[in-house]
């Protein structure tokens, strides 16, 4: 396996067009790179400093062989910018277009064969590159004010698309999911999907890995590195490029032709590997799986205090294959000894608008032995819902050590209920669907 640490946490780097203009991407990408933890180096033949930085004519002449090299120059340059790199660098990341992607394909091979005799290896081309917080290493020409980071947490992210990239680490963000390492491939030149994978796979900052994909280079090494890597963290995989339309839009994109999807969906089922169908679901899936650890069963009990949330969430559960097994006697006999009669002590539970947020403990006591995954559903709109609330499904899920997660609907108290939830390992979701699907994500292996 190809030791890819000093790609992903380069202890120096050079980028190849940097600018002296914040506005120009080659200046956005340097003033991103100025929070490195090592050192960086500007490479422009019209600057003797930029943003404060001695900057190089030539790669050739920088004063250290560099981790990493980002090159933003356009495609016709590449390969005589790789030439000078010879003995000056071990990885050269490709931002530029205009390879494969526009039928280039001779080009691309060129710089795969430099790059080769040059003793480097190649991200791209046609890619923004590597995000990794904790090393503070951002290549990505987007504005943080236009592209606010996630914090750094234990989801990995490999991206063909760098769009998809950003919208997934905008989205990442707003869901409370923290990064551990990001890369956009694109045209996979060299380094591919496997090869994240295997890294990935050893990763000690990684406990959950998603990837999104067009097309597949070589079939087979794929689906072993993704085997090898699902058979030690969750992998979630979103194949987009499914249809004609998809796949002509695909090798227009990157290069590749995105194959036979039913195919490739044949055969990650056969291997066991997990597809999710939109960039919703993945998202979903990815936040449940970096808060807790997946475990076996579909056994699932609803809690909730307003009846149509409990229905459109058992329908969810039919969707994802959970069962919803009725509570056993002697849980329905205590809780109605302990409940009001006008509760409905079922499965769903649903303890209407005057619940109280010590209902829900009673609840959650007396059915936790008895059902594999849980959803607690809270409409805060009725006095009963107290950011008390989080206190006991807290201490809950601490107890049962089971995936559990919550439908907090929208309201003044549901900031201060959703924070110490996350805080605390819960995840919480918007609608009663995607709390399911974030719930079905942590028992898919036996659902």
């Amino acid at each position: 396996m190809t030791d890819l640490d000093r790609l992903f946490s380069p202890k120096s780097i050079a980028l190849v067009g940097a600018s002296p203009d914040p506005d120009k991407l080659g200046g956005i990408a340097l003033r991103n790179l100025l929070g490195l933890k090592g050192a960086v180096y500007p490479v422009n033949p019209r600057y003797g400093e930029i943003m404060g930085l001695r900057a190089y004519p030539s790669a050739s002449e920088l004063p250290e062989k560099v981790d990493l090299s980002v090159i933003m120059r356009p495609a016709a340059e590449v390969p005589d910018i790789l030439a000078a790199h010879r003995g000056r660098a071990r990885f050269a990341l490709i931002v530029s277009a205009g390879f494969a992607e526009i039928g280039e394909a001779g080009l691309q091979q060129q710089i795969v064969c430099i790059a080769g005799e040059a003793g480097m290896r190649l991200v791209g081309p046609n890619c923004i590159g590597i995000f990794t917080p904790r090393h503070r290493l951002d290549t990505m020409f987007v504005p943080h004010a236009r592209l606010r980071r996630p914090r750094r947490g234990n989801l990995a992210i490999v991206s063909q698309s760098g769009a998809v990239l950003m919208s997934l680490l905008d989205a990442a963000r707003i869901a409370n999911i923290g990064v551990s390492k990001a890369v956009n491939y694109g045209n996979a030149a060299d380094l591919d999907a496997p090869d994240f994978f295997d890294y990935l796979a050893e990763d000690e900052d990684t406990s959950v890995v998603v990837s999104y994909l067009e097309s597949v280079g070589d079939g087979r090494r794929f689906l072993d590195a993704a085997r090898r890597l699902s058979g030690r963290k969750p992998l979630l995989i979103l194949k987009a490029g499914k249809g004609a339309g998809g796949g002509a839009a695909a090798f227009s994109h990157t290069g590749r032709l995105a194959g036979n999807y039913r195919v490739f969906r044949s055969l990650m089922d056969h291997c066991g590997l997990r597809e999710v169908e939109g960039f919703d679901e993945l998202l979903d899936a990815a936040k449940a799986l970096s808060y807790q650890r997946p475990a076996p069963g579909k056994r699932v009990c609803i809690i909730t205090n307003g009846g149509g949330a409990g229905v459109l969430a058992s329908d969810e559960c039919g969707r994802q294959g959970l069962d919803l097994p009725g509570l056993p006697d002697n849980v329905r006999d205590e809780l109605r000894r302990e409940f009001p009669s006008f509760y409905t002590v079922a499965n769903p539970m649903d303890l209407t608008g005057q619940v109280m947020i010590d209902d829900y403990g009673v609840a959650l006591s007396a059915v936790g032995d008895h059902y594999d995954g849980f959803l607690v559903i809270a409409l805060t709109g009725v006095p009963g819902v107290t950011p008390g609330l989080a206190g006991h499904l807290v201490r809950f899920h601490g107890t049962v050590n089971k995936p559990i997660t919550a439908y907090i609907a929208q309201g003044w108290v549901a900031p201060r209920l959703t924070r110490p939830l996350e805080k605390a390992g819960v995840p919480v979701y918007h609608s009663p669907e995607r709390a399911v699907r974030g719930l079905a994500a942590l028992l898919w292996k036996m659902a």
